[in-house]
């Protein structure tokens, strides 16, 4: 038994031991970990408080030598969820989703990280335009996401799209309002040769009543 417990203690040490700084929450797990030379690894909880009317939030996610990575989320200080990001090599990538403390979603981003570690990447992109299309752009390097994808703005009340917006590499390539979508679809139904022709010709007449198989007087 003294055994079982020098081996443990000895690897519960060994563990610790590579971490320069560290927290411990109520499940006994290590969180916001700093190795020895300085950079955050590993499961981290971020918090920051209500700061000129701007409501304050914590985040939890995951630190790759200094960078977050992959999924992160986004509590109220109430405990709500309120936003899930993903991130790669520090920066925001692909879809990143906010929402009221209802649940209810509120926007739908999209990015594109670019790799920090190259003054330039090469990257295929997809023409929003065309299915299944790509071509080949290089951009430099600015130090930032970029946003690129279709970003979706949601009415509080509705819950509908209210908006969109299209980016391509951080450039706005149009943006459409539900009315303008609405609006723009009508215009693009044409009428068949058959029905305009029929208006045509009984412009001006009395409406032509067509039975259409109900009882009713």
């Amino acid at each position: 038994m003294r055994w079982i417990t020098f081996i443990v203690l000895f690897f519960s040490v060994n563990a610790f031991s590579q971490w320069k700084d560290y927290k411990i929450n109520n499940n006994g797990d290590t969180l916001n970990r700093i190795d020895v030379i300085g950079r955050k690894q590993g499961p981290w909880v971020n918090r920051f408080e209500t700061v000129r009317g701007e409501p304050g939030y914590e985040e939890e996610g995951w630190y790759v030598h200094n960078r977050k990575d992959g999924e992160w989320r986004l509590f109220s200080l109430m405990g709500d969820l309120v936003g899930i990001e993903f991130y790669k090599w520090g920066l925001k990538d692909s879809v990143c989703r906010y929402f009221n403390k209802h649940g209810e979603l509120r926007l739908e981003q999209r990015w594109k990280a670019i790799n920090p570690d190259k003054p330039f990447d090469t990257l295929m992109i997809e023409d929003p335009d065309k299915f299944d299309t790509y071509r080949t752009v290089i951009v430099k390097n600015e130090g930032a996401s970029l946003r690129h994808g279709i970003w979706k703005y949601y009415d509080p009340e509705t819950n509908a799209i209210a908006r969109t917006e299209t980016y391509v590499l951080g450039e706005l390539e149009k943006e459409k309002s539900s009315a303008t979508a609405a609006s723009s679809q009508k215009k693009a139904v044409e009428k068949p040769k058959e029905v305009l022709d029929f208006e045509k010709k009984n412009s001006g007449k009395k409406k032509v009543r067509v039975r259409d198989g109900s009882t009713g007087n």
